[in-house]
């Protein structure tokens, strides 16, 4: 006799009808319900393993942004080294050559302190000197101050001011004895100081000359009266040459302005300029 043959997974299935004729309807339920959590618990996870995956997606659009960057912030620090390589190598040779230029600076600043102290001592020497000759020359035309000398200093030179009536008449340019006085005083106080250049200025005042012969305007006037002076001081006193200029500034420098009479007189005048050589300042300053 053959036997009947069953397969396995009819046997499940008997089985399980069985299991489920013979279960109770608790225990029913109770499968069913763990079922449905089980069911609830699925679409819980797949609905979050959606969301990770998409974050998981951004993640990996950050990740390529940031590895960008980073590939470019490379590039940037790689720039920024050869540069602060550089800047040391420059550095290292300014402060090697800054060394020796500050040497020279050093070395340039002495000598410019040394002949600023060289022209300083010059210019006192040279204002001693004219101060000196200040206080020989009123002492020698003390008594010609009342008849409208005088002597003072001016931008480092002394100024010896002789009004015309002092020396000429009016309208001449012949000087009279009292001026020839007063000059042979100075000449004496001019021949003890030969480092001093002399200079004879002439001035009018603005009225016009008029019935003067050859003399046609101020200027003729100004200039003949200092070459008198002049000549004076050179072929009569013996004055070098070479020390003295004539000049004639007729009405274009007067001491005041105006047309009264005394301020006429005192723009009148024949002021003899004295100043020291300064062969050695300008050399040094050369």
């Amino acid at each position: 006799m053959r036997k009947l043959l069953i397969p396995a997974f009819a046997l499940y299935f008997i089985s399980l009808l069985t299991s489920c004729v013979v279960m109770s309807p608790k225990k029913l339920n109770t499968l069913l319900a763990q079922k449905d959590s089980l069911s609830l618990g699925w679409e819980a996870a797949r609905i979050k393993i959606n969301s990770l995956e998409g974050e998981i997606v951004s993640l990996r659009s950050d990740t390529a942004i940031l590895q960008a960057k980073i590939t470019e912030l490379g590039a940037k620090i790689s720039n920024l080294e050869k540069k602060l390589k550089g800047l040391d190598d420059s550095y290292t040779s300014l402060r090697s050559n800054s060394s020796s230029e500050i040497r020279k600076l050093a070395d340039d600043l002495s000598k410019r302190e040394a002949r600023l102290k060289e022209v300083e001592d010059i210019l006192r020497k040279r204002d001693e000197a004219t101060n000196a000759l200040k206080n020989k020359l009123q002492k020698a035309l003390l008594g010609f101050q009342q008849s409208g000398l005088s002597v003072d200093i001016r931008n480092g030179k002394v100024y010896v001011s002789l009004t015309d009536k002092l020396l000429f008449s009016s309208g001449s340019i012949i000087i009279d004895e009292k001026g020839k006085l007063a000059l042979q005083e100075l000449a004496k106080v001019l021949k003890t100081q030969p480092e001093i250049n002399i200079s004879v200025e002439g001035h009018t005042d603005n009225q016009r000359v008029v019935n003067l012969g050859q003399i046609k305007d101020n200027w003729d006037l100004s200039v003949l009266r200092a070459t008198s002076v002049v000549r004076f001081l050179t072929e009569t006193e013996k004055i070098e040459s070479n020390r003295i200029t004539a000049t004639g500034k007729g009405e274009y420098q007067p001491i005041e302005v105006g047309n009264a009479a005394d301020i006429r007189s005192r723009n009148r005048r024949i002021e003899i300029v004295l100043s020291p050589k300064l062969d050695e300042l300008y050399n040094l300053i050369k």
